[in-house]
């Protein structure tokens, strides 16, 4: 006799995975970057990995075809801004494609970045140089040496999981 709670698909959509998936809840970061012209380019990225911590290696996941992915492959370097409890309007912000969207937050290009750094909104920011990217499906994993760290302040991270946002301290 089969439990009748027990859902199994033959084939796995894309909403299959995504559901799947928004029950492994994350940490929420801003992945940046400089285009070609010097213009900060960013993104809003869940899929962030530690991968060797001699050298100390990282991984985030980026969508095929994004302005930041294509700035980061040009300019071989990146930033990883974790984001605090406080910041669920900037993610939402970066993931919404809004084009103004460095205009609207307070961030610095610090002497030897990688990238911007969301000086309010980041309690921590990893600046990285491309070692090794590959392509899977939709997205891009880019691996990234971290040659610096900057903590700002306390670390309260963003979490997000089950289609929401929680901070650390509210878990």
């Amino acid at each position: 006799m089969t439990d009748p709670a027990i859902q199994t698909a033959s084939e796995v959509t894309p909403d299959d995975f995504r559901t799947m998936m928004s029950g492994f809840p994350t940490g929420v970061c801003v992945v940046a970057t400089d285009d070609y012209e010097g213009q900060p380019r960013g993104m809003t990225c869940s899929s962030v990995c530690s991968v060797s911590l001699d050298p100390p290696i990282l991984l985030v996941c980026l969508r095929d075809g994004s302005p930041t992915l294509e700035s980061i492959m040009k300019s071989g370097m990146f930033t990883v801004n974790l984001l605090d409890e406080g910041a669920q309007e900037v993610a939402e912000l970066f993931a919404s494609g809004n084009p103004d969207r460095f205009l609207m937050v307070p961030w610095e290009r610090a002497p030897g970045a990688a990238g911007p750094h969301l000086i309010r909104d980041a309690h921590t920011v990893a600046d990285c140089d491309v070692v090794l990217t590959q392509r899977m499906g939709d997205h891009v994993t880019v691996f990234g040496e971290t040659r610096r760290i900057t903590r700002r302040h306390a670390q309260h991270p963003l979490l997000y999981g089950l289609r929401q946002f929680r901070s650390w301290s509210r878990v």
